[in-house]
């Protein structure tokens, strides 16, 4: 019955239509210009005018662009929308380079007992300069909010919009392939609970959730569906989700682990006993019951599980995986107490064994918000927030997957009086404490080094009104670039950064640098100030064109300015405009400066003092250099940690005299170590190489919590034929077993009181997610036997 739920909400597939897709609404990127005598005599003139700017904020030696207002005046465009501000408007970018942008505006209230709803469809292909009004396109049909727009992450131009039509029995699906020129329709034979989703793999399906099939209600059998996923890691047509057929879906604890890898054909259960799961990387988690929760961990897509030497946690506690890529897993392990901080712990290349790598992190247990972020721009660095001992929020950061963390050095150009001053970091802790900060931390690959953040220094003064600051060495060092809260966007990849004040007045200025922030210019975009409600640019950060939202004074109509700052860049860049930098570079006389995670990287990046334009095609240039090993290369492994300000791993108390022992591909493995584990994805070479052993100890350890059973309906007969044979084998073992019990040992009387016991035992444990469990076990034939069994004799 589940299988045949599934058949009916999954499959809504489209392919391309037989003459092929057209890339509508793109342009073809412009050539590059060769450089003639005038430009090259303009490139002296600007690099000898910009070489008088200055780093710091305050000096106000920063040279002004000639021709700012004329260039840019005659490059900003105003459209002004149809619909009230009181309605909601949603946006998303279709393609990469296509120019085209949807807006949806959707405007709704209640009326008595029926709903009254209007929604209008924008596009641009010009970058957000003009929109014409597409409505038509849809039939007029209301969009839900909550649907939004979809759009396909292939690029290829695919666009989703759900409409509601239920007043006339049902929903309607608008589907476009050529980056929204054109859609088609089709009625939904159910109701989607959730947006259409894309698989990231396969474009061409679509996946949503539904409890209700051809106007029947099926809430009854199919509500406990809780959650899905698609993946692109395995079979590019792999679902995962978590059931209870038995329950209700809040019911943590209680449920099943499915996957499917042919879009609902045939199902298996990969876990039981679920409280969670989550994809991260090539992992899979999930989060089992066993009285406690225990973190499982599979790297083949769920067929074979390992649990995750990490600390098991009670019902007050949580885990949370903060990051995963192909390499490692860092988790956060909630400390006991509901004390608001834990331990964050990085795994090996398995996910399996995991060590200490940073104590205190902050994660409040009630908005469980953390400002761990990954910084895009440089490889192995992640910024995140400590309470320290005085209950103070300190922003720290790694440069190598957490092998070692480190606070921030203060900006040369901060006012801090006193030398113990920090730069505190602010991110989602500090939007969820309603903190003054528009804008999260933000990094783009394509902008090598560079980071924009709000942030503090010394005071509580300076918190309540953070700063921007701007790193161009991926977090080493810092400088004060803008007073107060801004929204801040990077473009050209890197070449050019705006910003606008977050401010509750209207505005009519925008702020921008050629310069990764050292000197910013500003230009008046409109004589009518406008209420700012937010900026945005093309994905990628490659865009010259930036588009700021709000509304006039009267309230009364959405309105968008773009600025295309193309032509402020009139020339582009040449070889002579980029200079090679070494990454993570802090002594230039070593001889291992810049080793990090095993080799050196140097990058060609543009001169600060070049204005011109890096372009749509600009591709990160790099060369890479082995170094050899040293101690910086390696974890502390598991049972070691590295305190405060030292580089040696020593072992963990509570773990002295105990034999590093844990549990891998259903076996124990006996860890004989030094304390060092190589960082995943280190590749240096020779040089530092501490002893590690793992030995197998030939004993069994498959967690008691895992034994997912096949659910697939189309198995072969050999298999069946296999299980019938392992059965009757199983069978006869037993028959002998309990005769010679009996006869044996028990004088010929037997009786099992395990479930019986196991329940008494849960009822005054008061433990949860057991009895159905331990159920299942004993009607598969799986029952673990551990030296506390609850087999009993009756000898009176």
């Amino acid at each position: 019955m589940v299988s045949a739920s599934w058949l009916l909400l999954l499959g809504l597939c489209f392919s391309a239509s037989a003459g092929g897709e057209q890339r509508g609404g793109g342009k073809p990127s412009e050539p590059r210009r060769l450089q003639s005598g005038g430009d090259e005599e303009r490139h002296v003139l600007e690099r000898t005018e910009l070489s008088k700017r200055s780093a710091a904020l305050n000096e106000q030696t920063c040279t002004a662009l000639s021709g700012v207002e004329a260039a840019l005046l005659n490059n900003t465009n105003t459209f002004t929308f149809k619909v009230r501000t009181m309605g909601s408007l949603s946006l998303a970018w279709v393609g990469d380079g296509s120019g085209v942008l949807l807006v949806l505006t959707t405007f709704q209230v209640p009326l008595f007992m029926m709903r009254f709803g209007q929604s209008n469809l924008y596009r641009s292909e010009d970058y957000g300069k003009t929109f014409q009004d597409v409505t038509h396109l849809i039939n007029h049909t209301f969009i839900q909010t909550e649907f939004g727009i979809a759009i396909s992450p292939d690029q290829s131009g695919k666009v989703i919009l759900t409409g509601d039509v239920s007043d006339i029995g049902g929903f309607r699906l608008f589907r476009s392939q050529d980056f929204g020129l054109t859609f088609v329709s089709n009625d939904l034979p159910f109701e989607p609970l959730i947006q259409m989703l894309y698989n990231p793999g396969d474009c061409n399906t679509l996946l949503t959730l539904s409890i209700t099939v051809a106007g029947i209600n099926l809430s009854g059998i199919y509500s406990r569906s809780t959650f899905l996923f698609l993946t692109h890691r395995g079979p590019k047509n792999s679902i995962y989700f978590t059931t209870n057929n038995n329950g209700s879906c809040n019911d943590k604890g209680m449920l099943e682990l499915r996957k499917t890898v042919d879009y609902g054909r045939s199902f298996q259960t990969i876990a039981t006993r679920v409280y969670s799961f989550v994809l991260g990387g090539r992992f899979v988690f999930a989060s089992i019951m066993t009285g406690m929760r225990m973190i499982h961990v599979s790297v083949d897509g769920g067929e074979l599980w390992n649990m995750a030497q990490l600390p098991t946690v009670n019902h007050e506690q949580f885990y949370s995986i903060l990051a995963a890529n192909q390499d490692m897993i860092f988790m956060h392990v909630d400390d006991p107490g509901d004390s608001g901080v834990g331990t964050i712990y990085v795994s090996d290349d398995r996910g399996t064994v995991f060590s200490k790598s940073l104590e205190r992190h902050l994660y409040t247990t009630t908005g469980s918000d953390t400002d761990f972020t990954a910084i895009a721009s440089l490889r192995g660095v992640y910024m995140t927030s400590v309470l320290t001992e005085d209950d103070a929020v300190e922003t720290v950061i790694t440069y190598d997957q957490g092998a070692k963390w480190e606070t921030l050095h203060r900006p040369q150009n901060s006012h801090c009086s006193t030398d113990t001053c920090r730069l505190h970091i602010h991110a989602s802790y500090s939007t969820t404490m309603r903190m003054n900060v528009p804008m999260l931390p933000l990094s783009q690959p394509n902008a090598v080094g560079l980071i924009l953040a709000h942030g503090s220094v010394g005071d509580a003064e300076s918190a309540l009104s953070p700063d921007v600051y701007v790193s161009d060495d991926g977090g080493y060092t810092w400088l004060l670039a803008l007073r107060g809260p801004h929204h801040y966007a990077i473009l050209d990849s890197g070449g050019l950064l705006v910003a606008m004040e977050h401010s509750n007045s209207p505005v009519n200025q925008i702020k921008f640098s050629t310069d990764e922030g050292q000197c910013w210019h500003t230009y008046n975009f409109t004589n009518d100030p406008l209420h700012f409600s937010g900026m945005d640019s093309e994905p990628g950060s490659r865009s010259m064109n930036v588009s700021l939202w709000g509304y006039r004074n009267d309230f009364s109509k959405w309105v968008v300015i773009t600025v295309d700052f193309r032509k402020l860049l009139t020339r582009d860049c040449n070889e002579g405009d980029y200079v090679q930098w070494l990454a993570h570079s802090a002594d230039p006389s070593g001889s291992n400066d810049g080793c990090v995670l095993g080799y050196k990287e140097t990058f060609l990046r543009l001169r600060k003092d070049s204005v011109c334009w890096n372009g749509r095609d600009y591709a990160v240039t790099k060369k890479l250099s082995p170094c050899p090993c040293t101690v910086d290369d390696y974890h502390c492994d598991f049972g070691y940690y590295r305190p405060a300000n030292s580089s040696e791993c020593v072992e963990q108390e509570e773990m002295k005299g105990r034999p590093l022992e844990f549990c891998l591909n259903g076996t124990t493995e006996q860890l004989q170590t030094s304390g060092y584990r190589k960082i995943p994805g280190d590749q240096c070479e020779g040089g530092f190489q501490p002893d590690r052993k793992e030995t197998d100890l030939r004993r069994m350890c498959t967690s008691n919590a895992l034994h997912p059973h096949s659910l697939s309906e189309n198995s072969s007969a050999n298999t069946a034929v296999i299980v019938m044979v392992v059965i009757a084998i199983l069978l006869l073992s037993a028959v002998a077993g309990v005769w010679l019990v009996k006869k044996y040992v028990c004088g010929g009387r037997f009786l099992v009181h395990r479930y019986s016991v196991m329940r008494e035992h849960v009822e005054a444990n008061k433990i949860e997610g057991v009895d159905d469990i331990d159920t299942h076990y004993m009607e598969t034939g799986k029952a673990q036997y551990n030296e506390d069994s609850d087999q009993v004799c009756d000898t009176v």
